[in-house]
């Protein structure tokens, strides 16, 4: 090959891995959701980064912190299974238009009360209850639509984009929000969280319905149970399933641990504790690309994402120093996020589209209702101990996982 050609190669190795990245932003319809939805995701999680600033301003207690995600999750512990068989049952496009609304409007109340100086913690809470029972009913309608978007060749390539989004958010909108309260104050976050919501609606609104795939509805009401039976019957997303369960519980909670962290070990406010949010954010954009690329997940995948992870936490929090803990998030952050998407794109390129809605609720469960035991679990192990103890605990107990289910899969071959 001449050298005048290396680079006309190179290049159209370039433009084929970014089509093969992104090829799902060709379809309008999830064009349009992608963009909505990652304003909205941003808005949701600088909320939640707020809230917990809140009632550590409130409370001075970090167990009370914990207890504000308890209490936003609470209903998709009890009831989240539930809202599954409405996702599998109901046009998903509608259900997302009217859950977006009401969260919108949650949203405005808590602007308004925080803005009115009249907040008190039961409020916050009270408010926090209600955004759950939006969740309990939104998630699995918002995973389980994507399909209906870009069609089954596509699934898998959405599914990562879509995870990528919902995970970058869960670490860029904390980082976000942490700024903007050291820039204007806490309630000001929820006015924006309020406005963000317009995208999603008006990304619903504009969508080309003759271009969605269609579902087929049951005629009878879907179960519970069914969808439990369907998701454990799958052998391939089982070890899948109970990773998921135990990050959600024990990993997911970076606006705790990096409020803590900012205050209690580093003596900073919440401008430090954004930027601590910022340094993940920063990793996240080459996770949630890798992932993308990566648009068909195996279960020895998510096995090694969840082990790469809890170590990268591990290394993280065992820094000597504040610099070198700070630079160590980012691939912390990059880490969580393949992980986050990876399982989700596993769980759904291997579940049947009937049972799409149900099987997403299960990975909402196990990622934000566990959320009711792994919130104050990890403001007590922060207050008890400290704040890098606890994120080296949940490291910790991540790899274990990944280790132990990675030696089981591996004695099942040999068998």
């Amino acid at each position: 090959m001449s050298s005048t050609s290396e680079p006309a190669v190179s290049r159209h190795r370039a433009n084929a891995t970014t089509r093969r990245m992104f090829g799902s932003l060709s379809n309008r319809n999830y064009r349009l959701y992608f963009a909505g939805d990652l304003v909205s995701h941003i808005g949701g999680w600088m909320q939640t980064m707020a809230e917990a600033w809140l009632v550590l301003s409130l409370t001075n207690n970090a167990a009370a912190v914990g207890a504000t995600f308890a209490f936003r999750f609470l209903p998709v512990t009890l009831f989240g299974l539930w809202g599954g068989t409405i996702a599998d049952r109901f046009p998903r496009r509608k259900i997302l238009l009217v859950t977006q609304t009401v969260a919108s409007l949650l949203a405005v109340a808590l602007w308004f009360i925080v803005w009115r100086e009249v907040v008190a913690v039961w409020m916050v809470y009270a408010l926090a209850v209600g955004l759950g029972f939006v969740t309990v009913f939104d998630e699995p309608a918002r995973h389980a639509f994507v399909e209906e978007m870009v069609g089954a060749d596509r699934v898998a390539n959405a599914v990562a984009l879509n995870g990528a989004v919902s995970n970058s958010a869960r670490i860029t909108g904390p980082a976000l929000g942490g700024l903007l309260i050291a820039w204007v104050g806490v309630s000001w976050v929820f006015f924006v969280n309020a406005i963000s919501f317009v995208a999603v609606l008006i990304a619903l609104v504009a969508m080309r319905p003759n271009e969605l795939v269609v579902v087929e509805r049951h005629t009878e009401r879907p179960r519970v149970r069914e969808g439990i039976a369907h998701a454990w019957a799958v052998r391939e997303i089982r070890s899948t399933i109970v990773l998921v369960a135990v990050v959600g519980t024990v990993v997911y909670n970076f606006p705790t641990f990096l409020t803590l962290l900012a205050r209690d070990t580093f003596h900073g406010g919440a401008g430090l504790a954004g930027a601590l949010m910022a340094l993940l954010g920063v990793g996240t954009v080459g996770g949630a690309l890798v992932a993308a690329h990566r648009s068909a997940p195996t279960r020895r995948r998510v096995l090694l994402a969840a082990g790469v992870l809890g170590a990268s936490m591990i290394i993280a929090v065992s820094m000597p120093w504040r610099l070198a803990i700070e630079a160590a998030l980012i691939p912390v952050g990059a880490a969580a996020v393949f992980f986050g998407s990876s399982a989700n794109a596993h769980l759904q390129v291997s579940s049947a589209l009937e049972f799409r809605g149900r099987v997403m609720a299960i990975y909402t469960l196990l990622t934000l209702g566990t959320t009711v035991i792994g919130g104050p679990f990890s403001g007590w192990v922060c207050e008890a101990f400290n704040p890098r103890f606890a994120i080296g605990l949940a490291g910790a107990i991540t790899l274990f996982a990944s280790l132990l289910l990675r030696a089981g899969t591996a004695l099942r071959s040999d068998s």
